[in-house]
């Protein structure tokens, strides 16, 4: 209730006690004493300091004290009921300060209550396994009252969502937006940052990752969690669930990876081929790499370059053109978990140490003649393909030697400019 607008039934005596605007700091004081004490605790002593001259007026009518200034007071609560009572005014201060300004809730009762709302809805027992698993940790607490904006009625209703997506993944290959209509009836109910698809993501992330670390998943991994992640991760992480989003969208240039059968939508032997988000997630092709080494470029021209100068004769080349996309990060997972061996080379420049990291970390990529000899051969031989180098530096996980080189000769190499030795590999593994 608005402290400007006394209720007309109120006692006019005790709306030129306590009521009015000028008198709301001091209501509001005292209301705080009363959401401090339990509803059936015996009322004790009200402290009030620091008390204007209308406060004091006021106080002084109400505990018949002397009018001359003080700026502090205690006051008997007790004594204070007894005497509104006496007087027909109110039967207490505390009802008589909801009659004002509304009802008066507890705190520590209304936090009790509120922690046990939050506790029914963290421990129902009825989630899919993998949002249960995950709405039990510290992160995801936290990650869910933002979303639910502290409310925990809304936090059901988005774990109510998030349990009827998850119960369809992993998906076959179905697009985000057949999906989200089939599941919660709206085509757009689980585009990037709707608080159902950062909880669906945030829980698979989870499950991958105690899938990846098992018992020693650690809180720096579930911190990971309540980062907000860029949109290239999240179809990812949608794509590795099954679940397409632009599947059409840079899809993956390749030559002469080997299946286990003759599968003519592989392309012609010796000829560039792309393949689609799409087609990786829906119809995955059996490849044939266990033990093979597979390497990989960042330029689309080494492999353009690899075609025109060995055709057929290459050994397998994919190409990451730049750094790696949803269907680039999908084809390279297939390749590992067949057994690939997977050997990368990038631009020497910033950027290309920075996906050569992702590539160490992500695949367990060994590097090809990327290092720092490398690098000091290439700037002897290709003087004239290479440009200053700029941005910030980049350590090179593999080579500490490199980033130093790097530094120290100031120029950056593009990957095109070494292709005659890149292509002695290519030719020698055949």
């Amino acid at each position: 209730m608005n402290s400007n607008s006394i209720p007309p039934g109120l006692d006019d005596r005790l709306k030129r006690l306590l009521g009015g605007a000028e008198l709301a700091p001091l209501r509001l004081r005292m209301r705080r004493y009363f959401e401090r004490v339990d509803n059936g605790a015996p009322e004790g002593i009200l402290r009030l300091t620091q008390l204007n001259a209308a406060e004091q007026e006021a106080l002084a009518l109400l505990i018949g004290r002397s009018s001359r200034p003080f700026r502090s007071t205690r006051v008997d609560v007790r004594q204070l009921d007894a005497a509104l009572n006496e007087a027909g005014i109110a039967s207490s201060l505390r009802t008589a300060l909801k009659l004002i300004d509304g009802p008066i809730v507890n705190r520590a009762a209304h936090r009790i209550n509120i922690q046990a709302q939050w506790d029914h809805v963290t421990s129902h027992g009825h989630w899919h396994v993998t949002l249960s698993d995950w709405v039990i940790t510290p992160v995801a607490i936290r990650l869910l009252k933002r979303l639910a904006r502290q409310n925990p009625t809304i936090a059901q209703q988005l774990l109510e969502r998030a349990d009827i997506v998850l119960r369809r993944l992993p998906a076959d290959g179905v697009p985000l937006s057949q999906l989200a209509a089939e599941t919660l009836g709206n085509a757009h109910a689980l585009d990037s940052g709707e608080p159902t698809a950062t909880i669906i993501l945030a829980a698979w992330r989870r499950l991958e990752s105690k899938n990846a670390f098992g018992a020693n998943l650690s809180d720096d991994n579930e911190q990971q969690n309540d980062v907000r992640i860029p949109d290239e991760r999240v179809r990812d992480i949608w794509a590795r669930a099954g679940v397409l989003i632009n599947e059409l969208a840079r899809p993956v240039l390749f030559l002469n990876l080997p299946v286990a059968c003759n599968d003519t939508t592989m392309g012609t032997p010796g000829e560039p081929a792309y393949l689609s988000l799409r087609r990786l997630v829906r119809v995955p092709p059996v490849w044939a790499v266990n033990g093979v080494t597979v390497f990989v470029c960042e330029n689309p021209n080494l492999v353009a370059i690899a075609a025109d100068r060995l055709g057929a004769a290459s050994a397998p080349l994919v190409c990451t053109d730049g750094m790696p996309a949803a269907a680039q990060r999908t084809l390279l997972t297939q390749l590992e978990r067949a057994g690939a061996r997977l050997m990368y080379h990038g631009d020497f420049d910033w950027a290309g140490l920075q996906i050569a990291n992702h590539m160490m970390r992500t695949w367990h990529a060994n590097l090809w003649r990327f290092g720092a000899k490398d690098y000091e051969v290439a700037v002897t031989n290709a003087p004239h393909a290479r440009h200053d180098l700029s941005g910030a530096c980049v350590a090179a996980l593999w080579d500490e030697a490199l980033m130093l080189a790097m530094q120290s000769h100031g120029i950056a190499i593009a990957e095109e400019a070494v292709a005659a030795s890149l292509l002695e590999d290519l030719h020698q593994i055949v």
